[in-house]
């Protein structure tokens, strides 16, 4: 162990949807054993709606929340990464910045709920489902002793928990 908390990155091109969620669901449901972040390669500058909706729904202060870049967890002055899930094919497709610390990737897509058009309770209903799937990974996640796995084992566990049910 690093002596600090496991870091996990959640990536998204738009930071705004499915990272967004990311973030917070590792953040609550982790808290005494990591800290988690998000960021996207094409940030929209803002949450999705839905996202800050269905996040107040859950009871989770809205307010930290902000569509960032993933540069800004690049460089040596950035927190040290142990972990990056992509959450939608896009970022898992891109070039991903250098990390500081070579962190281990996952994939872990999901279809983006972001693109459901309707009225808010079709949008709210494709975010409690995207919900539904991540919390799933993420209790599998946290079923692992993640902090003692070696790197090769660990990689394996969390290929696995991306093909969970809702895999996109």
């Amino acid at each position: 162990m690093t002596g600090r908390p496991f870091s996990v990155l959640v990536l998204c091109t738009g930071n705004s949807a499915r990272s967004i969620l990311g973030e917070a669901m590792l953040g609550t449901m982790g808290a005494a054993r990591l800290v988690a972040h998000s960021a996207g390669s094409k940030p929209k500058g803002q949450p999705h709606p839905g996202a800050l909706r269905l996040l107040a729904r859950k009871g989770i202060d809205t307010a930290p929340f902000r569509s960032k870049s993933w540069n800004e967890f690049t460089g040596p002055d950035a927190p040290a990464i142990d972990l990056a899930i992509t959450v939608c094919g896009n970022a898992a497709g891109e070039a991903c910045p250098v990390f500081m610390g070579a962190p281990l990737k996952a994939h872990w897509g999901l279809p983006d709920p972001a693109d459901v058009t309707g009225d808010d309770a079709d949008v709210d209903a494709a975010f409690e489902q995207t919900w539904a799937w991540l919390e799933m990974r993420v209790r599998a996640m946290l079923d692992l002793p993640f902090e003692t796995m070696d790197r090769a084992e660990l990689v394996r566990e969390l290929a696995r928990i991306g093909q969970m049910e809702g895999a996109a």
